[in-house]
């Protein structure tokens, strides 16, 4: 072998050598499942936490506001300040590059004329009273007719079953009910059916009573709310001897249309699609400005960071993204009702989450997230499998910023309600309606104990002034986080909650914050309250 030939074998000999040295290490490393979509969602949602500032949500505010000092004082669904406002939202959003729709739909449109009530004997006083929606009207100038009591039962409920009116007792009077047990349309009903002319609900807790009976037509007696005060002072005035009242509730009542605001990013895969919601009516009584201006103001603006975010290309998200502007959400959650109504089966499938943002800036706030697993073992029980995931999402965000937080109850009175009954995994954030704040949650919140979170709800009072900046921006740093992680990356819905501590908010500010408390957060009871 001569010299060239033992220097190709020397080469080949080290080939194959080389050879199962090669195979024997370490493979080439590939990313773990879904550390892309964890990555860019962790890059998104500190972008969108980083730009998505109240002080630019203001500003829609500030035009929901001039919409209604132009409209006659409010926004209402069926009105022309609502109509004004969704097309602000649906101009907005059509510009920023969505596939943005309308949904129509019609509803029976209410307008209170009157809501009167005092005590003409034994000793004359005024009562203040507030007409549920669908109520049956008195005549003009109101009736007068004694008051008596449903007695209330050994589990604090009353007036839901006919039996609780005793027979003969109530015909041709006012019967005083107290709130707890059904719903204010059952008890209402069962009044009527005993003969009465009419029926007062007191509130079992403290706080004005705003409800409805639930749908057109249930109505069967004038029927108005009070507080708890006032309905144990006529309690205890009539087991004194008669008590006669005077009662003056009227309502209008007529068929208008109405449209939800539909908005959707261009790309992403449709079978996992993401949805948030708010609905964008007030009350007749006033601008709505808080309820719910200040939720349809923080999902637009994240909206439109969102759109800015992605655009060109430069960073597509994964997953549809979903937004909703729901319209006669006061009347009982009607347009959310009718959008997952007409839903098929296959889009039930595709919609993996919705998250709800109602009241989110009420001016003695608290910070309620919707307790998604139940473990606050309160009222209405946990939310369908992936809720508890959602509260879970919300509660890491806020701990990672020290901001401390309670749970609240799935109580039906917002638009999450018909995506739960869809079995769709549901959550989201509120600051208090007409509850009153505790002293313990104005140690932990700030703010006035003994006051209601919003002294404003349902009233000419909530506009512009009517709204805690503070509140704001925490709340739409938890629109705008989800918006972030959830565009990229659902897989947090199908973790252990134990296992959620470093997912949803990984990316945000870090330092451990107080919160996690139970309790419910002042319950938005003018919705829906066909749930008692």
């Amino acid at each position: 072998m001569n010299a060239s030939q033992r220097r190709a074998a020397a080469v080949l000999a080290a080939a194959a050598l080389a050879t199962p040295l090669v195979l024997a290490g370490p493979a080439t490393a590939t990313p773990a499942p879904g550390a892309a979509e964890a990555r860019d969602a962790a890059k998104l949602a500190k972008k969108l936490v980083g730009e998505t500032t109240a002080k630019d949500a203001f500003r829609h505010l500030q035009k929901f506001q001039a919409i209604a000092d132009s409209a006659g004082g409010n926004r209402a669904a069926g009105s022309l300040g609502h109509d004004a406002s969704a097309a602000y939202v649906y101009s907005q959003l059509k510009q920023a590059g969505y596939n943005v729709s309308y949904q129509k739909f019609d509803f029976v449109y209410t307008e209170t004329q009157a809501e009167k009530a005092a005590v003409v004997s034994p000793a004359p006083r005024d009562l203040a009273i507030i007409a549920m929606t669908y109520t049956a009207s008195t005549p003009a100038g109101g009736i007068q007719a004694d008051l008596a009591a449903v007695p209330v039962d050994a589990d604090g409920t009353t007036g839901c079953e006919p039996g609780d009116f005793a027979s003969g007792t109530f015909t041709g009077k006012i019967a005083l009910v107290k709130r707890g047990g059904c719903s204010f349309a059952v008890k209402q009903a069962n009044a009527a059916e005993a003969g009465a002319a009419g029926a007062i609900i007191y509130n079992n807790t403290d706080g004005t009573l705003n409800g409805t009976l639930g749908e057109a037509g249930a109505g069967k007696v004038p029927t108005g709310g009070i507080t708890q005060a006032e309905g144990e002072r006529l309690a205890a005035d009539l087991a004194k001897g008669p008590v006669k009242l005077s009662l003056d509730i009227r309502q209008l009542q007529g068929t208008r249309s109405t449209n939800n605001v539909i908005a959707e990013t261009k790309g992403g895969n449709a079978a996992n699609t993401v949805m948030l919601g708010a609905h964008l009516d007030s009350v007749t009584d006033g601008p709505g400005i808080n309820d719910n201006g200040s939720g349809s103001a923080g999902l637009l603006q994240t909206a439109l960071e969102l759109a800015k975010a992605t655009d060109k290309g430069k960073d597509k998200v994964r997953n549809k993204v979903r937004f909703a502007w729901w319209s006669a959400e006061e009347y009982g959650l009607l347009g959310a009702e009718h959008y997952v109504a007409n839903m098929s089966s296959l889009d039930k499938k595709e919609v993996k989450l919705y998250l709800n943002f109602d009241m989110i800036a009420s001016p003695n706030y608290g910070l309620f997230v919707y307790d998604g697993d139940d473990s606050d073992a309160e009222g209405s029980g946990a939310g369908p499998a992936g809720s508890a995931q959602l509260e879970r999402g919300i509660t890491d965000f806020l701990d990672k910023r020290g901001v401390p937080h309670e749970g609240t109850d799935f109580d039906g009175r917002s638009d999450y309600g018909p995506f739960i009954d869809a079995n769709i995994p549901s959550g989201g954030t509120f600051t208090g309606a007409e509850g009153i704040k505790t002293e313990a949650q104005a140690k932990k919140f700030g703010g006035q104990a003994g006051v209601a979170y919003d002294v404003n709800y349902h009233a000419k009072g909530d506009d512009i002034r009517n709204i805690n900046m503070r509140a704001f921006e925490i709340n739409i740093g938890v629109i705008a986080n989800a918006v972030g992680t959830y565009a990229h990356d659902i897989s947090s819905l199908k973790k252990p909650v134990a296992a959620q501590g470093n997912g949803y908010g990984a990316a945000q500010d870090a330092g451990r914050g107080t919160g996690n408390g139970t309790g419910s957060g002042g319950m938005h009871a003018g919705h829906a309250g066909v749930a008692e």
